[in-house]
């Protein structure tokens, strides 16, 4: 595992590569397009001196031969006439080269051919150019000098800012290393600079998941013996006072065997959500999967009907809108749907409505079941384990599961009641990963 200073040492070291690599590039951009310019005027200027000469002189082979110093001095070239064997051939040509410490520019181009003396005239225009590449010269060493010198500022401040980056990551490693599951504390945001208050507020974030998550669990333990033991006591005691009964008669033993059938229900009720409870969590590691979740709801609504008859309760769906696309797993969100459809027609009276409903909220789904029921105490917690309301038959487990699977979805759930106070609303916000 790497220590701090290693990592700090490697983040000073990467972007200092990155830093250098970004400044030669942009280095060798500019000197090379400075160099190109230059070089292109002095090609420029050349050819217009030559262009000067035909367009001044008839005869510029006689006005170079007897003008030669002239043209030295006031246009500052050099020019004379060579001649070389007819049948070679010969183009316009301009080249650079350096002779007795000196820069030239010259250019050679065809003049006449003299058939008679089986030769060919040509003529060469020669230009200094030694101060033009001696401002080359002093661009580039400025650059090779910016350049190490940028690099030492590039060094410093890297020095500078992976300091900067690695000392609240140190708070936060520090922060993190000592948190177990006996004492998760939020991070102290104030503490962290600007650029990092998104990231503590994000790990807070998690953390009181987590922090929920595990009381939620241990709540689930502890509750989950506590509601075994009850009708284990109750089983038990009432075999103990069968036993101690001298005369048993037949129903003694049948209100024993009842009494001991009803506790046994009870605890298999409870071991059943247990086992719901790790099904779904085995759900949660299942890949998500493209679904048409308005497809999906359709064909549940259509199954939740039919258990709404055999309870006379007058089960109706609006669901909208007419295609939604998301990545989810339907296990999780079948479980959630189950839990509270099935509350609704539970706690709904017989010839009462129970409404399935939908609607895209920006990119989000909502789906709403919406009941005639009693309504909820909203000071309740009902997503805690074994807590339920006190007209309800259940172990109070159903929406601690729902909230176990929205929580694997990336979902949100609620319970509140109608505004009109006729019953409850149970909602969940499904947002679209995709």
């Amino acid at each position: 595992m790497l220590s701090q200073k290693s990592i700090r040492v490697q983040f000073l070291l990467k972007l200092s590569i990155a830093m250098a690599i970004l400044l030669v590039f942009f280095s060798t951009i500019l000197y090379t397009y400075i160099t190109y310019n230059v070089d292109r005027q002095s090609k420029s200027n050349i050819i217009e001196q030559a262009n000067y000469l035909f367009a001044t002189y008839d005869n510029v082979q006689k006005a170079i031969e007897e003008q030669r110093g002239v043209l030295k001095e006031t246009l500052n070239i050099d020019a004379y006439i060579g001649y070389i064997p007819i049948d070679m051939p010969f183009q316009t040509k301009i080249y650079k080269y350096k002779k007795h410490e000196k820069y030239y520019i010259e250019m050679q181009l065809p003049y006449r051919i003299l058939k008679d003396e089986g030769k060919r005239s040509y003529i060469s225009i020669r230009k200094d150019i030694t101060d033009l590449q001696k401002i080359q010269s002093q661009i580039y060493n400025g650059f090779i000098f910016v350049n190490i010198l940028s690099m030492g500022i590039i060094i410093v401040y890297a020095f500078f800012i992976s300091g900067m980056l690695t000392t609240p990551i140190k708070v936060l490693n520090k922060k993190l290393s000592i948190i177990d599951e006996t004492m998760i504390d939020t991070l102290d945001t104030s503490k962290l600079p600007k650029e990092f208050e998104v990231l503590g507020k994000t790990l807070n974030n998690l953390l009181l998941r987590i922090n929920n998550f595990i009381q939620y669990k241990k709540e689930l333990f502890i509750g989950s013996a506590h509601e075994l033991k009850t009708p284990l006591a109750v089983m038990k005691t009432k075999n103990q006072v069968t036993l101690l009964k001298k005369n048993q008669n037949i129903d003694d033993l049948r209100e024993a065997i009842e009494q001991n059938v009803k506790s046994i229900d009870e605890m298999n009720k409870i071991v059943t959500y247990i086992l719901e409870y790790g099904r779904a969590e085995g759900a949660q590691l299942e890949s998500s999967q493209q679904v048409d979740v308005m497809g999906y709801l359709k064909s549940k609504a259509q199954e939740f009907s039919v258990y709404a008859k055999t309870q006379e309760v007058n089960f109706t769906y609006d669901l909208s809108p007419a295609k939604y696309i998301a990545k989810i797993q339907t296990i999780l969100l079948t479980q959630i749907l189950q839990n509270f459809v099935q509350n609704a027609i539970r706690f709904t009276p017989k010839g009462k409505h129970v409404l399935l409903k939908s609607y895209k909220q920006e990119n989000d789904l909502i789906i709403e079941v919406i009941d005639e029921g009693v309504g909820v105490d909203e000071n309740k917690d009902y997503f805690a384990p074994f807590v339920r309301s006190k007209d309800s038959q259940g172990v109070g487990l159903g929406l601690f599961l729902a909230q176990s699977a929205a929580s694997a979805l990336r979902a949100k759930i609620e319970l509140k009641n109608r505004e009109d106070k006729k019953g409850a609303i149970a909602r969940l916000t499904l947002q679209n990963k995709m």
